[in-house]
Formats: C-alpha cells, sequence, structure tokens
C-alpha cells in the first residue's frame, strides 16, 4: 500500500530530525491539514484490517516523500505543478520549504518490497535527498539553462508565505513546514535489497524536462534540445 511520509511524521512546528517509519504522526495535531490526517488515518485503517486477517496474507506500506521525476500524463500533475510554475515565472521567489524523493525510486521500492518476504509486515519509508526550494531552482537553471531563465532567483521571505496562505490554499498546505528540514530515514526500505537513490538534481531536472517535452509548460527553450542532469540509475 502507498501511504505518505505525512503519516510518518513529527509535529511539523517541531524541532528538526530524521524521522524512520516508527514515528506515527499525530492525527489531531491542530496543525494538520486534511490531507495529511487523511494519510495517518489510512495507513492505520490498512493495519488495522491486516491484523484481524489470518492466512498468507500479508501487508507492507511505503510511505514516500513528496514524489517528482519523469511525468506519465499531464492530466494530473498534483504537487508537480510548482516545477512548472517555477519554469513559467509564475512563482516569484523560493520558499523556505523543503522537497524530496524521485518517483521511478518510489516505484522501484514497491517493486522490491513485493519480490522480499522480509518486507512482509514492514513500513518502509521511500525518500531521496531533500532539497530546500532555492535549490530545486538552481537544479532547474543547472539542468535546462535557457529553458529555465525564467526560473525565480530570490528567496520568498516567510512573511510573504504565511500572507499569501490566507488567500491560497497551495501555500496553506505547505505553511507549517516553513523553514523546517525534517529529513526521513529510507534506511530499511534501502536493504530490502539494497537500492540506491537518484540525485535529487537529476530528479528536478528530469521531472522539468519532461513537463516541457509534454507541453505542460510554456517555455522558449534554448537553441538545440532541452538538456536534463545526467542520469545515474542505480544498479
Amino acid at each position: 500500500m502507498t501511504s505518505a511520509c505525512a503519516a510518518a511524521a513529527p509535529p511539523m512546528s517541531g524541532p528538526d530530525g530524521t524521522t524512520d517509519e516508527c514515528v506515527w504522526s499525530d492525527p489531531d495535531d491542530p496543525s494538520m491539514t486534511a490531507y495529511r490526517r487523511s494519510k495517518v488515518v489510512a495507513e492505520r485503517a490498512a493495519w488495522d484490517f491486516a491484523s484481524g486477517r489470518d492466512g498468507g496474507t500479508a501487508l507492507t506500506t511505503v510511505p514516500p516523500g513528496a514524489a517528482f521525476g519523469p511525468v506519465l500524463s499531464t492530466d494530473n500533475l498534483g504537487r508537480v505543478q510548482i516545477i512548472g510554475r517555477m519554469l513559467e515565472g509564475r512563482v516569484p521567489g523560493t520558499p523556505r520549504v523543503g522537497r524530496e524523493v524521485d518517483v521511478r525510486d518510489l516505484a522501484d521500492t514497491h517493486v522490491r518490497a513485493m519480490g522480499s518476504p522480509e518486507a512482509a509486515g514492514e513500513r518502509l519509508i521511500a525518500a531521496g535527498d531533500f532539497l530546500w526550494m532555492s535549490e530545486v531552482a538552481q537544479a532547474l537553471r543547472d539542468g535546462l539553462s535557457r529553458a529555465a531563465r525564467r526560473t525565480p532567483t530570490r528567496r520568498l521571505p516567510d512573511l510573504a508565505l504565511r500572507i499569501a496562505a490566507h488567500f491560497d490554499p497551495a501555500p496553506r498546505s505547505v505553511r507549517p513546514m516553513l523553514g523546517h528540514k525534517h529529513l526521513h530515514s529510507s534506511a530499511k526500505a534501502e536493504r530490502l535489497p539494497a537500492r540506491r537513490a537518484r540525485p535529487a538534481a537529476e530528479t528536478v531536472a528530469a521531472c522539468a524536462q519532461d513537463l516541457v517535452a509534454k507541453g505542460a509548460v510554456r517555455v522558449r527553450p534554448a537553441a538545440g534540445r532541452v538538456t536534463a542532469a545526467p542520469q545515474t540509475r542505480p544498479p
């Protein structure tokens, strides 16, 4: 079952640190959005269901971080739209929030878990490198050159995002994470069997390249093809 790191995190307003699969988010935390709360409730319900089943059925959950990377379709881009907005210059600056995990690594974790008996009954966090949004912007400029020339270069003051959150649900959803660097450990998933996550800069560039190629982003690319950062695949 695909869960979310929102179900395996301490309070967003708490101190920074690294979280593993032993931590459960508190659904009664007043700072939690309805979306994040739903992830906790859904995974708890799945484990409750599995605990009452006899026989050969076993449950493994995979809570991922925010998934980015190549897109299959532009029909429902979800949080990936932030990359498009940055490329089109529709973001005035980069807020102090972070993103992580390549969707290809997330899929790989699911496949490896299904083929590993030792994954039965486990939570396997799928998380990659943590990047601040300012680092995401830099990865776009490095990976796409002139196609990313409208990507913001200045950082957005915390107060500006807090004010915007009163009028726009998008910044409202990340407001509790503002300024915090909450990391998630995927050490257990990497042992079943060994897995190496892709570099975060590659994830960002691959996502942006696909958005441009599929026409989801209106940018004027440099002469020739749009290039992404060199891809490094796990063994």
